[in-house]
């Protein structure tokens, strides 16, 4: 088997792995009634914010804001699915197999991906319509593909977070929440990034989110598709970066655990 061949065989088992174990927290009617609802009722909450604002620009801005970051927060659970293997005490034949670790943990964690790009679109397409939020057709139809550029670069940071927290595992839902808190505060969610002080705005251009949110807000206000390009590329490259720096963390684990015998079978 190639190498390429070899890889995507590791993600779609790992990815499999990943939406079993999901499946015994959700099922569908129970993502529905529990999950979906909540989120649905934080993205209201929020538009409904901006109406005490006495700015229907407050309302959309608030309600598109919140609807995307879901993307996000959802795929920031890969922070806690990354400790799934070393609880499992199988971290260790993981470390000892001849594929990267970092391929495996990838592909466990899809299903976050999955959640918040689900989250994000049902939210949004549900709760525009309430406040008369416009989505443009046939301009609407990148939207799905933005929201998942988002997901993705979240997506990495978490499994950047992931690698982090393995050998800290009570630090999970902390690591986690800190930096989900803090895509929210200052990523242009519910407050524009310029607000804040140059070192915070440059810091928030290094987060995921940041310039993808910035895209679908200029994709619904209808400013030229050309325009977009930047922020998109910005996106994919922040993306692309916590996704090099998880590859480097994860390595430096597997050889750490192989120099020193400091990853165990217990969980």
């Amino acid at each position: 088997m190639s190498g390429l061949r070899h890889t995507l065989h590791v993600l779609a088992l790992a990815a499999r792995n990943g939406f079993l174990d999901y499946s015994v927290t959700f099922t569908w009617k129970t993502w529905l009634s529990g999950w979906y609802l909540r989120v649905l009722a934080q993205v209201v909450f929020f538009a409904l914010m901006g109406r005490l604002l006495g700015s229907t620009e407050q309302v959309h801005y608030l309600l598109l804001g919140n609807a995307v970051m879901l993307a996000a927060l959802g795929s920031l659970f890969a922070v806690a699915g990354t400790t799934w293997e070393r609880r499992a005490g199988t971290l260790p034949l993981l470390v000892a197999s001849p594929s990267s670790p970092v391929v495996v943990f990838v592909g466990r964690s899809t299903w976050a991906l999955v959640d918040g790009f689900l989250s994000s679109l049902g939210a949004l397409f549900v709760v525009a319509p309430l406040f008369d939020l416009g989505l443009p057709w046939p301009r609407a139809l990148l939207i799905p593909l933005l929201v998942a550029l988002v997901g993705a670069s979240a997506y990495a940071l978490g499994t950047f977070l992931g690698g982090l927290v393995l050998r800290a595992m009570s630090t999970r839902n902390v690591v986690a929440n800190v930096a989900w808190t803090t895509i929210l505060a200052i990523g242009g969610v519910n407050v524009p990034v310029d607000f804040y002080p140059r070192p915070v705005e440059w810091f928030a251009h290094a987060l995921p989110l940041t310039h993808g949110l910035q895209a679908i807000r200029d994709l619904v206000g209808g400013a030229p598709l050309a325009t977009l390009l930047p922020n998109v590329a910005l996106e994919l490259a922040v993306g692309t970066a916590w996704l090099a720096l998880a590859l480097l963390t994860f390595d430096r684990l597997a050889e750490g655990g192989r120099r020193d015998g400091s990853i165990e079978f217990g969980g």
